[in-house]
């Protein structure tokens, strides 16, 4: 049987939400949350901002960028912050390439 392979999140890695996860805002809950089998998310304020980048068009680089324009932070520390909730995301199978 073949080992999977752990997708590793780099500057032009391109994420997207798989179709067996949903993000959305839950009126009920009034607030953003990661709906994944077996799993409720509850992303804070920072996590939704970036998830919402999320579209399998923009790459890490990307959404750092777009990251950079809106809050005044040093693109080391937003790449740094972006980059390992995403990483973390992908090791959950919460995110895809």
């Amino acid at each position: 049987m073949a080992e999977a392979r752990r997708l590793i999140v780099e500057g032009a890695t391109v994420l997207r939400i798989p179709p067996h996860v949903k993000f959305r805002y839950d009126e009920t809950r009034r607030r953003w949350v990661v709906l994944a089998p077996e799993r409720l998310l509850l992303p804070d304020d920072l996590s939704v901002e970036i998830l919402q980048l999320v579209d399998g068009k923009h790459s890490l680089d990307d959404i750092v960028d777009a990251l950079m324009a809106k809050f005044s932070a040093q693109r080391e520390e937003i790449l740094t912050d972006v980059r390992a909730l995403l990483q973390d995301l992908a090791d959950k199978g919460t995110l895809t390439a």
